[in-house]
């Protein structure tokens, strides 16, 4: 294994010199034969005249890469990706120092086209790589520095070391390789032609022995079609036969048909003669019916005018029965029921009483409807109290106007019901006064609904009043017969007490 680093044709002169004076040849020195080294200054000697200076060499052009086979390429870049990590950080160039970070499996597969384009492009860096490479490949490394390769060896391995080392005939080399790889390429498709021909041959043996099987099996299903055929056609002349017969019998079920439908025709004619009778017997009836509907319409004349006497009767009876019992007043008045029923079963009766009163703005105007026999007075309570006495705490708007209608029920001797809004009955109420009655609508009910239900209980001729400044509410009561009035007028009969 030589200790100089391996000849590269393609290494520019100046990076030749350089890597001789490091491999160990200080005392040589390389002089051009066109420097001023060796030859005496033309000022030293006049006598002796200096030898022409002959023309500069033209510089020679690298020759191109060669195309390196694919198995080749990939090796080498493997190598390459292998011994990145080992350079010191200074030797490695700058497009390759994030790909020698790379974890081992992921540099060869994600660095491959820069490792690529800096061996190429740089032969400086290829050399620092190729002697790590070559110490790596040992005696195979040698041989192929020697431009000898073993006959053992990997032709892909031989190539990628020659491309790297480049020694004298590396191209050969790398050609011997490409030629060896591709006859590989060649021998393998020719065993796998070889092996696809031979499984067509096993095949077709195989499609030849079920081709005799199917051919049996067709020849014994032949035999076995003939013999089903000669059956069907024995089926067939028995079926020939039942059809004759058959057509035979449908023209004698024609011929019965044909009688059948002349029977029917002279009943048909019987049936509508018969028809026609009926018809002017039911004329007949219903002419009777008329005068029968006559005779009872001057009957129903007479049951009417005794229906009429006889109600005239009870009623005056029932007038001397009033005075008779002379009926004490009851104890409890419609909204009493209402109120003790209302959370429990909703009233939907419908009420079709005739209208009872007009809407009006004069304060004065409940003055007169209270003034009423038996007047009742119903208070949308929170309605009258916000507008009234906002100002004030819920508690005391509702002690307020309780106070305030106790005082109209001790004037007037009429019916007083005030309603709030609420799910149960608040704490902290004073004692009603006597003639009101205070009410709190159940939990899912409003005080307007329960307000629309106490006018509804209400018998048609009562004076019933309802105070509120909610229009849906003055519109609802108003078609129960019920009297509707403003808030103001309310609170300025309170303000007058």
């Amino acid at each position: 294994m030589p200790l100089t680093e391996p000849y590269d044709d393609h290494l520019p002169q100046e990076d030749l010199v350089a890597l001789d004076g490091a491999a160990g040849n200080p005392d040589d020195n390389v002089v051009s034969e066109t420097s001023g080294a060796s030859d005496p200054a033309p000022g030293d000697d006049p006598a002796v005249e200096p030898e022409p200076t002959l023309p500069e060499p033209e510089p020679t052009l690298p020759e191109p890469e060669p195309t390196l086979p694919e198995p080749v390429r990939q090796r080498i870049v493997t190598l390459t990706a292998a011994v990145l990590p080992t350079l010191p950080a200074d030797e490695v160039p700058v497009p390759l120092r994030r790909v020698a970070k790379f974890a081992p499996n992921r540099r060869a597969r994600l660095g491959a086209p820069a490792i690529a384009a800096q061996l190429t492009a740089d032969p400086l860096f290829r050399q620092r790589v190729t002697a790590r490479i070559l110490t790596d490949a040992g005696d195979l490394g040698a041989a192929v520095v020697e431009g000898t390769a073993p006959a053992a060896a990997d032709p892909v391995e031989v190539a990628a070391l020659a491309y790297l080392a480049r020694p004298r005939g590396w191209r050969e080399l790398i050609d011997a390789s490409g030629a060896a790889v591709r006859a590989e390429a060649d021998s393998a498709v020719v065993a796998e032609l070889v092996r696809e021909a031979e499984q067509r041959a096993t095949r077709a043996e195989h499609d030849r022995a079920v081709a005799r099987v199917e051919a049996e099996k067709l020849r014994d299903e032949l035999a076995r079609v003939r013999e089903e055929l000669g059956q069907l056609r024995e089926e067939f002349r028995q079926v020939t036969r039942t059809l004759r017969e058959t057509q035979a019998r449908e023209r004698k079920a024609t011929e019965l048909l044909a009688t059948e439908r002349g029977r029917a025709a002279r009943a048909s004619a019987d049936v509508d003669a018969e028809l026609r009778r009926a018809r002017a017997r039911l004329a007949e009836a219903e002419s009777a019916a008329g005068v029968a509907r006559a005779s009872a319409k001057e009957a129903r004349s007479v049951d009417d005018a005794r229906l009429w006497l006889l109600l005239e009767t009870i009623g005056q009876a029932a007038v001397g029965l009033r005075r008779e019992l002379a009926l004490d007043p009851v104890d409890k008045l419609p909204a009493d029921f209402v109120a003790d029923a209302f959370a429990e079963q909703p009233g939907t009766a419908p009420a079709s009483p005739a209208a009872r009163a007009r809407d009006t703005d004069d304060p004065a105007r409940l003055d007169q409807l209270l003034a009423l026999p038996r007047a009742h007075l119903v208070v949308d309570g929170y309605n009258v109290t916000k507008r009234g006495f906002g100002d004030m705490s819920l508690e005391q708007q509702r002690k307020r106007l309780i106070t305030g209608l106790g005082g109209i029920a001790a004037q007037t001797g009429d019916e007083v019901t005030v309603v709030f809004d609420g799910a149960e009955r608040m704490h902290g109420l004073p004692p009603a006064p006597r003639g009101v009655r205070v009410l709190f609508s159940r939990k899912g009910e409003t005080a307007d609904e329960l307000i629309r239900r106490l006018v509804r209980a209400e018998p048609s001729g009562r004076p019933v009043v309802v105070v509120s400044s909610d229009r849906e509410v003055a519109d609802g009561v108003r078609r129960h017969g019920a009297y509707p009035l403003g808030a103001d007028s309310l609170l300025r009969r309170l303000a007058r007490s």
